[in-house]
């Protein structure tokens, strides 16, 4: 009896193409589907914010966990995207802010971390930037110009300094905002109600 190896190989070889082709394409609708629920959109008339979490401007810490700037850079990160709509540049301003409304929501205000231990990066598309909280003034984190119809993407990352006195493992929480201003104007606000 003759068997013809050669029409099986093509036969196993379009069925693996077949199997990975259905794969692929239910792997990219599954994720896109998922990001749109977690995109957080904002807009004014120059601007247009996208946080792509689900926790939108919301930043957390919820414990102490003393750790090197190595591997806090590795944390949780909050990523966001300013888009220019305009034909000329825009100034915005991004701050890191107190968030009050959640830390009375949770009544936790003795809970709070002191912004002397938490640690604070900001990455653009050319470098990370890397602060304590308590240097911020005003807790800004950049104060910039985005050009006219261009995008920027920023991915903020929080963690408590390494030399910290505390405990590890305490139950301390830090709650912030993340806020874009433009022209002295928050852009990125949102209605909780």
């Amino acid at each position: 009896m003759y068997y013809n190896y050669r029409k099986q190989r093509i036969k196993s070889a379009l069925i693996i193409c077949f199997i990975l082709a259905l794969a692929i394409f239910a792997t990219h609708h599954i994720y896109y589907k998922f990001q749109s629920q977690r995109n957080t959109d904002y807009s004014s008339e120059s601007l247009d914010i996208t946080f792509h979490e689900e926790t939108g401007d919301r930043v957390t810490l919820s414990r102490v966990t003393p750790v090197t700037d190595s591997v806090g850079l590795a944390s949780q990160s909050y990523t966001f995207t300013i888009k220019n709509n305009m034909t000329i540049p825009v100034n915005y301003t991004i701050k890191l802010v107190d968030d009050l409304e959640t830390v009375f929501e949770d009544g936790c205000s003795e809970y709070q971390m002191p912004k002397d231990i938490v640690r604070v990066a900001i990455k653009d598309n050319k470098k990370t930037d890397i602060y304590n909280l308590v240097e911020l003034n005003d807790g800004i984190l950049v104060q910039t110009k985005i050009k006219a119809l261009k995008e920027e993407e920023y991915t903020i990352r929080v963690w408590t300094r390494k030399d910290t006195t505390l405990q590890a493992g305490a139950v301390r929480h830090y709650h912030g905002k993340i806020q874009i201003v433009e022209d002295d104007r928050e852009v990125a606000i949102l209605n909780r109600n």
